[in-house]
């Protein structure tokens, strides 16, 4: 297991190839989520995102944001695969919003 876990972790030092691919949508632990572009005019889609984060303070910070590309790179091997989804993010922390629900 040994050899393996360096020869994976070699493979991975010499970065992506240059070939990846894009999806429009990914399946992921029974949910699967659609690009904002894919799911535009259907009758039901997620391309919502949240993230639970923290800061070095200690309150949490939740971020929410759209999917709007699916990403897989591969690292010259069949088994390291990554998919990345390119976001957009929405700024929760804008005090003019929450204003407007408090009159």
């Amino acid at each position: 297991m040994v050899g393996s876990a360096a020869i994976s972790l070699s493979l991975l030092s010499l970065g992506p190839e240059r070939k990846f691919k894009f999806y429009n949508r990914y399946f992921v632990n029974a949910y699967v989520f659609h690009t904002e572009e894919y799911g535009h005019g259907r009758k039901t889609y997620n391309s919502g995102v949240c993230i639970k984060g923290s800061t070095s303070s200690e309150f949490q910070v939740d971020y929410y944001g759209k999917l709007e590309e699916v990403v897989e790179l591969q690292y010259h091997s069949e088994q390291n695969t990554m998919f990345l989804f390119k976001c957009y993010w929405y700024d929760t922390t804008d005090k003019c919003r929450s204003s407007l629900w408090s009159r």
